[in-house]
């Protein structure tokens, strides 16, 4: 039977499992990624499992996140981080050589292997033929540890591609195009594979942009063939030895299909505040802007930068806007700086930022309060940005230039200029020196873990017992994002390694009382959420499941959950529930008491009944969809204790 590209990849790594969508498989990983935001928990998380060095082919770690230095906490960090690396054996990105996901897909990325990373964008590897997967960095861990990543097997969603992208239309349309078709949950269970004539117009780094945000669909990733293009990307990163062909046979068959006509796209903005409010730029133009941004993992390349270089050359932009720009890596730096863009950039009015991720996750670059910010990051859920009244919207480089010489949303069709035609450069300067490659194996054993006093051990927590009967601490609707769960940005991400100061953040955005009602139920047996649908979009990092885990969390009840959440909630010991019937939602109290019994018999039965204590009384139905590997694992009390008693 002719095989689509992404079956060929799982196939080729499957170590466990049947391939029938949503069974459970086990997957070989080649690659690791990890960045500072998520990574510090990674490398504890290897102490606490007594691993002695990793197993992968290749591990990174980048530091991108948290890159402001305002006290100790950051820097900390970073030295713990590099000790980690020599002592595990990983590869080291420094602060300022940019963003994790476009500098490992220049140096690192490889058609047909394998990549679990702890960033949900993890999946722009695909870009260039790579089964890559973002995961919680507990699962990064075990991965590193040369154990298999297990996931339920997807449904694979062909995505066929023909025409070409009109002028003023660039890739970050065509990922757009597929939320406004289907919002930030249709992709869930999938994985998108694209292919079609419409292929040969996109470069190696456009396909970067829309692998990267099948994310916000909710998709387990996304698969581009390692063609041509991908073989003239990696020559041109002096690795075309790396390069391998990899397409879907001819009639590959798909569970899902759809086409997109390119040549048909226009202009698109996603307004405040989810990924998938998309709308055309021509229905919302003449609305007022603060920021332009430019840069993010979701628009890396170099063409991302040029463009919006030759829109705004010999012109100053508006002087009501905040043009930043923020570059990706300090590769693509000197390349603009070889090719007299980014004096382009600079002379229009443009605020330069260090490479890194900065404003995307709330890092710098807030813009003000209920004005709206135009930026080319993947994602725009409430608050992120660092501004808790945001109205970020996610536009291409060209709307976002556009508009920052306007000072209102703009239409870049309606600019009084030509298009500019950007070619990626074939010879770009190669700059690898802030990667630092792991010690000789002698070295490793000998390096001692940095520890500054903001790096805390990991808490231990107990195993599930037979019986629960606790209060619904909140009560969430849907598409509550990690975020939302627990906030990123300046005033928070700083104590990542530091899961007891980072718990008092928990939920704040949406109940400020929660942690401290949350520790004072901690002892009479925890407590209990319940959400909508959809519940934990966003974010891969597992803080959103550990800090509430920490107060005292034990069951979540959600119409739906984000597969990384979902997963994360496991492995801290949290059973996640669904609701058999939808509407039943509806009839949970706010204050409402729960009891749930037999649950050390989760292994024997998928379905449960909730009873409801106190006046009201009553009881629904709830179901599990744990494997029968997870079900032990929550029985232990998580993963970790899982691991350790398996010695």
């Amino acid at each position: 039977m002719s095989q689509n590209l992404t079956r060929k990849l799982i196939e080729s790594h499957l170590l466990d499992g049947e391939t029938s969508p949503g069974s459970e498989i086990a997957l070989r990983i080649d690659q690791t990624l990890t960045q500072d935001a998520t990574g510090t928990l990674v490398m504890l998380e290897l102490e606490a499992m007594g691993v002695d060095r990793v197993q992968t082919e290749l591990s990174a770690q980048y530091v991108d996140h948290n890159l402001i230095q305002e006290d100790f906490k950051n820097p900390d960090d970073h030295l713990f981080l590099e000790s980690a690396c020599r002592r595990f054996g990983v590869w080291y990105s420094r602060p300022g050589n940019g963003v994790s996901h476009p500098v490992h897909q220049e140096r690192f990325g490889k058609p047909g292997k394998t990549l679990v990373g702890s960033d949900s964008h993890t999946p722009a590897a695909g870009a260039i033929g790579m089964l890559a997967i973002g995961a919680g960095g507990l699962e990064v861990a075990l991965a590193m540890a040369g154990r298999p990543l297990h996931i339920q097997m997807p449904e694979v969603w062909g995505v066929e591609l023909v025409g070409d992208l009109p002028d003023w239309v660039s890739a970050k349309d065509v990922i757009l195009e597929l939320l406004r078709r289907h919002d930030v949950d249709g992709a869930v269970g999938c994985v998108l594979e694209y292919f079609g004539p419409g292929l040969s117009g996109l470069s190696a780094m456009d396909r970067h942009v829309i692998a990267n945000m099948g994310t916000e669909l909710g998709a387990t990733s996304s698969v581009f063939p390692s063609d041509e293009e991908v073989r003239r990307y990696l020559a041109s990163q002096q690795r075309e030895e790396d390069w391998t062909e990899l397409t879907a046979d001819r009639g590959a068959e798909y569970d899902r299909e759809e086409t997109i006509d390119l040549s048909e796209l226009e202009p698109l903005i996603a307004m405040p505040s989810s990924p998938g409010n998309v709308r055309p730029v021509r229905d919302v133009e003449g609305e007022e802007i603060y920021q332009a941004y430019l840069g993010s993992s979701a628009n890396p390349g170099y063409r991302d930068f040029a463009v919006a270089a030759e829109i705004v050359a010999g012109r100053q932009v508006h002087s009501g806007v905040s043009f930043d720009v923020n570059p990706t890596s300090r590769q693509l730096l000197l390349n603009l700086i070889r090719d007299g863009r980014l004096a382009k950039l600079i002379e229009s009015g443009a605020r330069l930022h260090q490479a890194g991720c900065n404003g995307c996750i709330g890092m710098g670059q807030a813009p003000a309060s209920g004005k709206l910010s135009l930026r080319t990051v993947p994602r725009n859920f409430p608050g992120r940005s660092g501004t808790p009244d945001d109205q970020v919207c996610l536009v291409s480089p060209e709307t976002a230039a556009a508009s920052a010489l306007t000072g209102r949303v703009s239409d870049p069709r309606k600019l009084d200029r030509p298009c500019p035609r950007i070619e990626e450069p074939e010879n770009p300067v190669i700059q690898t020196d802030l990667l630092s490659p792991p010690p000789p194996e002698d070295e490793r054993r000998s390096v001692e873990l940095v520890k500054g006093p903001n790096i805390v051990s990991l808490p231990e927590f107990e195993e599930l017992p037979d019986e629960l009967a606790l209060p619904v601490l909140l009560k969430v609707g849907d598409d509550v994002s990690t975020d939302e769960i627990l906030p990123a940005g300046t005033r928070v991400l700083p104590y990542r390694s530091n899961i007891p100061k980072i718990a008092e953040f928990a939920f704040e955005a949406v109940d400020e009382t929660y942690s401290r009602r949350a520790r004072e139920s901690k002892d009479d047996g925890g407590h209990g959420i319940v959400a909508g649908d959809n519940y934990g979009q966003g974010s891969s990092r597992e803080h959103a499941a550990l800090a509430p885990r920490y107060l005292g969390l034990r069951v979540v009840i959600a119409r739906s959950f984000a597969r990384i959440h979902w997963q994360n909630l496991v492995n801290f010991g949290v059973l996640p529930l669904t609701f058999v019937e939808p509407d039943d939602y509806d009839r949970v109290a706010d204050d409402a008491r729960l009891q749930l019994k037999s649950l050390r018999k989760l292994g024997e039965q998928r379905e449960l009944h909730v009873h409801v204590l106190g006046d009201e009384g009553g009881e629904f139905s709830v179901r599990h969809n744990l494997s029968p590997r997870q079900v032990e694992m929550l029985l232990a009390g998580g993963l970790i204790p899982q691991v350790r008693s398996a010695g």
